[in-house]
């Protein structure tokens, strides 16, 4: 919660007054006019839109069109993100068009270009996909300025029913080779306990980008 120092405290007019804790209040920052923040919010509070000068030369921009452009990735380059990660955000739809968000541990298959999810056979996004097969994933690069999403049509596996089925297998195959069970049959029993199932997403399209910031 800011906390605002009076005005004779500061010895200063209303009009100039600091919250204690915000940015405008700090030496190291500037905040620019009104008029350079046409169409955003008049105050400070509301957080939006607002572009703020460091000192030391770099420029950061909030919601404004100031600054470096981001950079769209290759194909390659989006490939090799989703290779380089393990989690990331599946987006289904649900019957109102709305969107479902969950976190999924995955799977990609850059030659098939399919990427793999287990799952059980009674969750929500199972029920949704079965209605809607659209769906996307998306997952964040090394840093908050990049990410890729891979978006396509998803279908689901049926449910292994027995230990080392067809279903059983492809679930083996998704696990990291440094993550592979000891134990494979009881853990092709457990997929079954557990009423397994695959979400196969065939990307058609890959998208995403990145923002050059100098240090």
């Amino acid at each position: 919660m800011m906390r605002y120092v009076p005005d004779s405290a500061l010895g200063a007019t209303g009009r100039d007054r600091r919250s204690v804790g915000h940015p405008s209040a700090r030496s190291g920052f500037d905040r620019p006019s009104r008029r350079a923040r046409t169409g955003c919010p008049a105050s400070p509070r509301a957080g939006r839109g607002w572009s703020w000068n460091i000192r030391a030369g770099t420029e950061v921009d909030h919601g404004m069109t100031q600054g470096p452009a981001p950079r769209a990735l290759s194909d390659q380059a989006l490939s090799e993100l989703l290779g380089s990660q393990r989690f990331g955000t599946l987006a289904t739809v649900r019957r109102s068009g709305h969107p479902h968000l969950t976190t999924m541990l995955y799977h990609w298959d850059p030659d098939a270009r399919v990427v793999r999810f287990s799952t059980t056979a009674d969750r929500t996004k199972v029920k949704h996909l079965r209605n809607d097969s659209r769906a996307a994933l998306h997952v964040p690069g090394g840093d908050v300025w990049s990410f890729a999403v891979a978006e396509g049509d998803a279908e689901v596996s049926e449910v292994t029913t027995v230990p080392g089925d067809a279903t059983g297998r492809e679930l083996l195959s998704m696990i990291p080779d440094l993550g592979t069970p000891k134990d494979e049959e009881a853990f092709l029993a457990q997929q079954v306990a557990e009423r397994r199932v695959v979400i196969r997403l065939k990307v058609s399209r890959l998208y995403g980008t990145a923002l050059d910031i100098e240090g």
